[in-house]
């Protein structure tokens, strides 16, 4: 069996966890395709959260108290930039993270594209599943917001990380999604697969970026394989992070059938065959896809595994 996943966030790379579990009890195979929205170049650098946060995740480096990052880190280089006065300050680089980058940033500069410095750096972490960026193109998701009496374009990092979301809010942009490719073996991917899973990832800035890639969206519509996703949302709130705040930023309601409805159904147009929904909102329904209730708490690897489970039941 090949299981494709659309994943981005943390909740995304510990969803990866019970698939990767899973996938090694039924002799499956996997492929994340990872967000590549939050990317952003600072201090020099190129910064792939959503990227990283799979790759230390699946390798056993994240920090398990903070959620992202790696684990045992310090932060000199922080504190040097700090005393320096060098901005953006409000954006922290971890100093074992700093060599990721350096390694990711070097690469990108000797012209190699960004899904073959992935593969690269996933030699030394072994996640244990393939991990491709859903572009190897420039694609950024943007916000625009009223900061200081001016309504303005943010890079969402900076929305997320130095705003919170605190600020009025208005739509998200995907800058340089209209024109960008998917990353080189995703379509073979998504065409050779037997499912498609959509990762409990926050909807609007995890899931929105990867689909906004045309042809991307168009594999994943059209292709052959079922579609299948697990609600991030769970008793009318986010199971982590401020997805509440974007979906309300899109008059989305806040709930599984919320979500479900704005994924929509893939017979129509939309992305979905079946919607995986806690117990908690059994009564959740959208119309014209298969839904079911089963526990979505990802309390550890084994209960992930047995939601992973229950997704590849609904798509079969």
């Amino acid at each position: 069996m090949r299981i494709v996943v659309l994943t981005g966030g943390i909740g995304g790379a510990r969803f990866l966890l019970g698939v990767r579990a899973h996938a090694r009890d039924i002799g499956a195979d996997v492929t994340a395709i990872v967000n590549v929205g939050d990317d952003v170049r600072m201090h020099g650098l190129q910064i792939c959260p959503d990227l990283d946060s799979v790759m230390y995740t699946l390798g056993g480096a994240a920090d398990p108290e903070r959620g992202w990052g790696r684990v045992g880190e310090s932060w000199v280089v922080k504190e040097e930039l700090a005393k320096y006065g060098v901005e953006p300050s409000w954006f922290g680089l971890g100093d074992k993270d700093t060599a990721t980058h350096l390694v990711r940033t070097t690469m990108l500069n000797a012209g190699y594209p960004l899904s073959a410095v992935t593969a690269a750096l996933c030699e030394r972490w072994q996640p244990g599943i393939e991990m491709i960026p859903a572009s190897d193109d420039r694609l950024e998701t943007h916000v625009v917001v009223d900061v200081d009496g001016e309504r303005k374009a943010i890079h969402f990092q900076e929305w997320w990380v130095r705003h919170r979301g605190e600020v009025p809010t208005h739509r998200f942009v995907f800058r340089g999604a209209e024109s960008a490719k998917p990353a080189a073996g995703v379509l073979e991917a998504i065409a050779g697969a037997d499912v498609v899973l959509v990762a409990p990832s926050n909807p609007v800035v995890s899931i929105a970026p990867i689909l906004a890639v045309p042809a991307l969206k168009d594999a994943v519509s059209n292709g052959p394989a079922p579609v299948v996703g697990i609600s991030p949302i769970i008793g009318g709130a986010p199971v982590r992070g401020m997805a509440d705040k974007c979906l309300a930023t899109l008059d989305v309601e806040v709930s599984a059938a919320g979500v479900g409805r704005m994924y929509g159904p893939r017979a129509e147009g939309g992305l979905l065959d079946g919607w995986l929904v806690d117990t908690s909102d059994a009564a959740a329904q959208v119309p014209g896809v298969r839904t079911r209730a089963v526990p979505l708490w990802m309390k550890d690897e084994t209960l992930t595994a047995r939601m992973v489970a229950d997704a590849l039941e609904l798509a079969r």
